[in-house]
């Protein structure tokens, strides 16, 4: 395996679909469970704002998560995420069908991911990404690294990256 490679102008440019984990990409990995609290997850405002300049721009998002959670209905809602699949540790599959049902290529879909379940998905899209505080063997399939971690703007960045190469057209 080698280190991941400077993503081209032109593999930015086809992406129309952003897709991404939840946990560990777009909070930092913690969970707060209480009695009487119910779950809690704190979301960057950075990604948020990210997200919504994407969907502003025309490109669809969709949060694929191994899990449940009511956190991430509520955010994702706040967010207006088009896609929500949860209960899905296979990741690839989840994509795969969506990709189907939308119409999407895989070299128009980004998809971000932090875990080892991220890796045969990371692998089939068109690029990659993870974070840095990723799992070593997980930033090895990525096609890029975000410079901001997971939960502190990491989404951002690739919103960023996707809209300056699409005005650069």
């Amino acid at each position: 395996m080698s280190l991941p490679m400077i993503v081209s102008h032109h593999r930015w440019q086809q992406i129309r679909v952003l897709a991404m984990d939840v946990d560990g990409i777009l909070t930092d990995g913690t969970i707060q469970v209480g009695e009487n609290l119910g779950e809690r997850k704190t979301f960057s405002v950075l990604d948020g704002l990210g997200m919504a300049m994407i969907r502003e721009a025309g490109i669809p998002t969709a949060w694929v998560s191994g899990r449940h959670s009511s956190a991430t209905i509520q955010r994702a809602g706040e967010l207006v995420i088009s896609h929500v699949l949860q209960d899905r540790k296979d990741k690839k599959e989840a994509l795969q069908e969506l990709a189907r049902q939308e119409g999407w290529k895989p070299e128009e879909i980004c998809y971000l991911g932090d875990d080892i379940i991220d890796i045969p998905a990371l692998e089939w899209v068109g690029i990659g990404v993870s974070v840095p505080n990723a799992l070593p063997e997980v930033k090895l399939h990525a096609d890029w690294i975000t410079d901001r971690p997971g939960g502190a703007g990491a989404v951002r960045d690739v919103c960023n990256r996707i809209l300056a190469n699409r005005r650069q057209k």
